[in-house]
Order: C-alpha cells, then sequence, then structure tokens
C-alpha cells in the first residue's frame, strides 16, 4: 500500500526531511540504512519522496520511523483538512 502525498497541504516529505536533517543523516545515508533492512530504494526516489513527487510505501514509512525513533504520526504533524 502506498500513501499518496496529493498536493503541497498534504506533503509529509516535509517532516520526513525535518527528521533526517535532526537525525544528521545525509540522504544517502538514510537510504543506506533503509537498504540494510530491506527496503529497496535508489537516493532519486528517496528524494522525491521528500519533495512530495513520489508516493511512499507504508512498510517505507514504518523504516523511516524507526530510523529516525519517531512514530508514524509524527510524519503528519502540522497536516490538517
Amino acid at each position: 500500500m502506498r500513501i499518496k502525498q496529493d498536493t503541497d497541504k498534504y506533503n509529509i516529505g516535509r517532516n520526513i526531511r525535518k527528521y533526517r536533517r535532526e537525525n544528521h543523516l545525509t540522504q544517502e545515508q538514510t537510504v543506506a540504512k533503509l537498504q540494510l533492512m530491506g527496503i529497496d530504494m535508489s537516493r532519486g526516489t528517496y528524494s522525491h519522496i521528500e519533495c512530495g513527487i513520489d508516493n511512499i510505501r507504508v512498510e517505507e514509512l514504518l523504516a523511516l520511523a524507526e530510523i529516525f525513533r519517531v512514530t508514524v504520526a509524527d510524519f503528519f504533524e502540522g497536516i490538517t483538512l
């Protein structure tokens, strides 16, 4: 299942970027950690997720929450109807 980031208003990529930066990780380092967890993703795809261009799979979101030591709900912070 994928989560569609359908507009700027509902772009969780900004929060993903925020938590990556708070953890002092580059996109390359984050992708390497995802790959060690069995998630096949390129840096380009990861970049597109942060920009809200590509959708994110639920398993990818769960893995990122583990890497960044946050809850999945944290990725939705500030997103309202």
